[in-house]
């Protein structure tokens, strides 16, 4: 099974939160390819099994804009039937970030591991927040 996590992070607490997916993927006995979205190919990460992807909320609540942005538009019409789990972090607001970009994957055919998305509102992550990523990472890899 092919896995990629795919993360943009500002400050550390995004690429936190994708290392704790990794750790839950292994330990399911799974490999994961952790990219940074600079370094990330929207179609080489679609003809993988699963992926997950990462992104803080920035300004009114929206995706990274100069590099996560495309790449989530460019996926999104090579994720019909993929496994896919959201996360980020974010410092203000009530988490409207991931619920549209939750919507957005939804609507793109993706089958969300985490409905809602996996989101920490603090810095580092809290260990309730990375023990429920770990789970993810593992329930991704099932």
């Amino acid at each position: 099974m092919s896995i990629s996590v795919v993360y943009w992070s500002g400050t550390g607490n995004t690429q936190a939160m994708a290392e704790a997916v990794v750790e839950g993927i292994k330990a399911a006995g799974q490999e994961a390819e952790l990219l940074e979205v600079g370094n990330a190919d929207a179609k080489t990460v679609a003809a993988v099994d699963a992926l997950a992807l990462g992104c803080p909320a920035m300004g009114a609540e929206v995706l990274e804009e100069s590099e996560m942005e495309p790449f989530v538009e460019e996926l999104e019409s090579l994720v019909s039937g993929k496994k896919i789990l959201l996360f980020g972090s974010y410092g203000w607001g009530d988490g409207e970030w991931m619920r549209d970009w939750a919507d957005r994957m939804k609507n793109a055919g993706a089958q969300l591991i985490r409905e809602e998305g996996i989101i920490a509102n603090d810095a580092p992550p809290e260990d309730d927040v990375l023990e429920e990523l770990k789970a993810a990472g593992k329930e991704l890899a099932e």
